[in-house]
């Protein structure tokens, strides 16, 4: 399957099946007619479980540098020695690099394309179901020890070759902090579809070809999105629901203690109680969401690890914080999304809310 992405600054096509990978990249010549050298960036996890894979079917002659894995491959560090190993492979302007991994690699790897040289092409190859959301649309970052994501670029890829086998080889974890943003595509966008998840098999546990079609699914929704509002001026701050929340605990725990989607789901509990009070969310649908989470085994035990105040710092670096201002992606009703601003105090209120509203279902 394709879905075109029609960014304002680049056009492009996610190429989604199963043992896609020779095929769609043999249909991408002219990027690769190009290409003086092919740079694929990769991660320690996926080259281990992916190299033979990847070699069998990738047609083309390639140097690789494999990276520390997780969020130790968006440091400063990292960036830097990439950049170096460009400098000395002699790459040129010409040269195209491959980003072969979830959204860390992804992440990484667009961002050393964006600025080397001022900008060289790259493609994803995501191996991830996370990937399907971070792959598409252009943000490209790494991390600072004060904030995730905080420097970074919105670049555009030639194009996102997505093979669903790689998802193979995920561990339940993986496939379950992924499902959280098809999760976050869902209520942005279709009641129906949210019902289906809610009352569907576990989310570690759905049927291959399912898991493909709400893929592309949330693709399409991103791509929608992306299409609208490239550089998140208006629509496309609909993507961060559950974020805000979400990535001041993934912060405060340090990255990588807990994922990614483990700590949007976090979030997006926190943005349904918000939506209470700003949109038309009920709070039986609350409850019965946060149960739906917790018996897909998302780790609420994280919220309890850290006092409000430990998450305020997080919560204003925010990069949606405007003059001091909270700015929480909420729900009107599922699938229509708006940005309200929302002050530290309520902040903490519905922080409160969270923590007693977590000890109800555990009891």
């Amino acid at each position: 399957m394709k879905i075109p992405v029609r960014a304002a600054s680049h056009s492009y096509a996610v190429t989604i099946g199963k043992g896609i990978l020779n095929e769609a990249i043999m249909s991408l010549q002219e990027v690769f007619a190009k290409a003086d050298k092919i740079i694929v960036l990769t991660d320690e996890n996926v080259w281990a479980a992916q190299q033979s894979y990847f070699e069998a079917n990738f047609p083309h002659a390639f140097q690789v540098k494999v990276m520390p894995a997780g969020e130790a491959c968006k440091t400063f560090d990292n960036y830097n020695a990439v950049q170096t190993f460009l400098l000395e492979q002699k790459c040129t302007r010409k040269s195209l690099v491959i980003a072969l991994g979830g959204g860390a690699v992804g992440d990484l790897a667009g961002f050393v394309a964006a600025t080397y040289m001022r900008g060289i092409p790259f493609i994803q190859v995501p191996t991830t179901i996370l990937a399907h959301d971070s792959a598409v649309g252009g943000k490209t970052a790494i991390n600072h020890a004060l904030g995730k994501n905080m420097i970074g670029a919105f670049y555009q890829p030639e194009a996102v070759v997505y093979d669903t086998n790689f998802l193979q080889t995920l561990s339940e974890k993986e496939v379950r902090s992924g499902m959280a943003e098809v999760i976050k595509h869902a209520l942005i966008s279709d009641s129906q579809w949210v019902e289906e998840l809610l009352e569907g098999e576990h989310v570690t546990e759905l049927p291959e070809e399912l898991l493909a079609n709400y893929l592309a699914h949330g693709v399409q929704v991103k791509a929608s999105i992306v299409e609208q509002d490239e550089t998140e001026q208006s629509v496309r701050k609909f993507l961060n629901l559950g974020h805000t929340y979400g990535h001041a605990i993934e912060a405060a725990a340090g990255y990588g203690r807990v994922a990614h989607g483990e700590a949007v789901m976090i979030g997006l509990v926190y943005c349904l109680l918000l939506s209470e009070r700003y949109g038309k969310i009920n709070h039986a649908f609350t409850k019965r969401f946060l149960h739906f989470a917790e018996e897909n085994g998302y780790p609420f035990a994280a919220v309890h690890d850290f006092k409000f105040e430990q998450l305020t710092e997080y919560l204003m670096k925010d990069k949606k914080a405007d003059y001091g201002q909270l700015q929480f992606v909420l729900l009107e009703t599922i699938g229509k999304p708006f940005v309200q601003k929302v002050e530290l105090a309520e902040c903490k209120e519905i922080d409160e809310e969270l923590r007693q509203l977590l000890a109800e279902v555990q009891a």
